[in-house]
């Protein structure tokens, strides 16, 4: 007889009562930073000292609410991406795109090379590098959220299911997460904290990532090209049903004329263009810390809007839809390496894509209103389990037990070797990423005790550097306190037990492959360390 699986609510809520039990037993404790402030290139050296703890009893019930206060920005994020593409999805132009896109596929293996590959495969690799190359270098984390809306139709229309849908945008980027090479949320924080020059180290971090890549990515493939053979092994073919429905659902009607509300949205936009390129007519676009490349990006961008959506109107509004969704994406990636933009622009930039798109199919305000609230009640359970799931951190912070686990694991690593303590410092970064998800939170909390510990131990701070890297990244793909992955799935439709099953083998694997590339760290002579 097969068991049940539980409601990912019910899981979530039943890790928020064993946090809570924990704090009855767990003692209190904190680190206080040491009142003399840190030369130039050393870390603020922090001291543990024992508090009183905080038992959490009732509190298990208004856990949800200080999730919810503490993942707003998340929640806020998911609810105006579902609202936006939903009025997206009622012109029917991402499915038009689809099939074009699967069209052209098809064309491919006419090629004897790309035959011989498969271009299935071919696509799944370049998607998948493009958001691992995110992740490693601007540190993409909530905005595959919005991805995920786009790719998960792509990846069941190709053959495949939700899971490799999530897989070509979230796990990428988490593999380029991981291996961090340029992320100035992770590796630049945690250097800066380390007292090392930013983004040192760099050569051998870049390998790392090559390594992580090509691991991740082949059990992609390997696990793609069993669905693709029989659909029915998918451990979420039944919850795909409501992605084949709503496929083929949307693919019975593509032929559209265009509005001349499109070319009322059209010129509207261009000259809305035309004023961001006159008053920010110059971007410099940082990858990682470095100078970075300046050009004209906004006016470039803008010129090339001019022509593509020109000549997208003049086949049909739907073209043009596909046209403000292509720069969407494009001035996405300018906001986020040019001005900084964090998850509150980007909701920004796709809410204007969602109400842009419903004047182009020449729906009136309430049409598009009503639309918007279809979406956002769509995606309102993803958006609440977010702020269930960020209960969980809530009981253990509430209940000062967060820095006593951490002690307590510290005290672990005295009388170790080399490679043993850096694989010690591993488990500790990998265990306290299940409790604190944010890498930029934990770099704060950790670093100043792992680093002046291992100037103690004679450990290079840089290995130290990479323990976190490597602790901080592989488990955000499975932790049920990460907001971003519980989104995604939310957002995907995929059960977190389903998911936890399928993703658990490829995490034991990276783990251990972490294990593997920290050890060139203290045994060889590598740039940087």
């Amino acid at each position: 007889m097969i068991k049940k699986v539980p409601h990912t609510y019910v899981i979530v809520f039943s890790l928020i009562v064993i946090a809570a039990i924990a704090t009855w037993f767990v003692p209190g404790g904190e680190y206080i930073p040491i009142d003399e402030p840190p030369a130039d290139g050393e870390v603020q050296e922090v001291v543990f000292t024992r508090v009183e703890s905080q038992p959490q009893t009732w509190h298990v019930f208004s856990a949800m609410f200080e999730g919810f206060e503490k993942q707003a920005g998340i929640i806020v994020f998911i609810l105006m991406i579902g609202g936006a593409f939903w009025i997206m999805n009622d012109s029917k132009a991402i499915d038009i795109g689809i099939l074009s896109f699967l069209k052209f596929t098809k064309k491919l293996d006419k090629y004897k090379l790309i035959k011989a590959i498969g271009a299935n495969n071919l696509i799944i690799v370049m998607i998948m590098l493009m958001f691992s190359i995110f992740g490693a270098v601007f540190g993409m984390s909530e905005e595959t959220i919005a991805f995920v809306v786009i790719v998960v139709p792509l990846a069941i229309s190709m053959g495949y299911d939700s899971i490799m849908g999530v897989s070509m945008v979230f796990v990428a980027a988490g593999l380029g997460f991981a291996g961090a090479v340029l992320n100035p949320f992770t590796i630049g924080i945690a250097q800066g904290l380390a007292g090392l020059p930013l983004f040192s180290g760099f050569e051998y971090r870049l390998f790392a990532w090559v390594v992580i890549n090509i691991v991740g990515i082949s059990y992609v493939l390997w696990y793609g090209a069993r669905i693709k053979k029989d659909p029915k092994r998918s451990p979420v073919y039944e919850e795909d049903h409501h992605w084949r429905h709503e496929i083929n659902e949307n693919n019975t009607d593509t032929h559209h004329k265009t509005y001349t509300a499109s070319w009322v949205t059209y010129f509207l936009t261009l000259g809305a263009l035309i004023m961001f390129s006159i008053y920010w007519p110059v971007t410099t676009l940082r990858i990682g810390g470095g100078d970075g490349i300046t050009g004209w990006f906004i006016p470039g961008l803008t010129a090339l809007f001019a022509l593509s959506g020109y000549i997208a109107l003049r086949k049909s509004s739907p073209a043009f839809v596909l046209v403000i969704l292509g720069f969407t994406i494009l001035f996405l990636i300018v906001g986020v390496m040019g001005f900084g933009w964090y998850i509150m622009e980007i909701a920004t930039l796709f809410f204007a894509m969602g109400i842009l798109s419903g004047a182009a199919m020449n729906r009136s305000a309430d049409k598009i209103t009503h639309l918007f609230l279809d979406g956002a009640k769509d995606i309102m359970s993803a958006a609440l389990i977010v702020g269930l799931a960020g209960g969980i951190i809530a009981i253990l912070e509430n209940g000062r037990i967060v820095h006593t686990i951490l002690h307590a694991m510290a005290g672990g690593m005295q009388d170790l070797g080399n490679i043993a303590s850096v694989s010690v410092m591993y488990v500790i970064q990998t265990v306290i990423n299940i409790v604190i998800p944010s890498g930029s939170a934990k770099a704060a909390l950790t670093m100043p005790i792992m680093a002046p510990f291992s100037d103690l131990i004679g450990l290079s701070r840089q290995a130290t550097v990479m323990a976190f890297q490597f602790g901080d990244g592989f488990t955000n793909l499975i932790t049920p306190t990460s907001g971003v992955l519980i989104g995604v799935l939310g957002v995907a439709r995929i059960p977190y037990v389903k998911w936890a099953r399928w993703i658990a083998p490829l995490i034991t694997i990276l783990i251990l492959l972490g294990v593997v590339l920290l050890i060139p760290t203290v045994t060889m002579d590598l740039n940087g360390f």
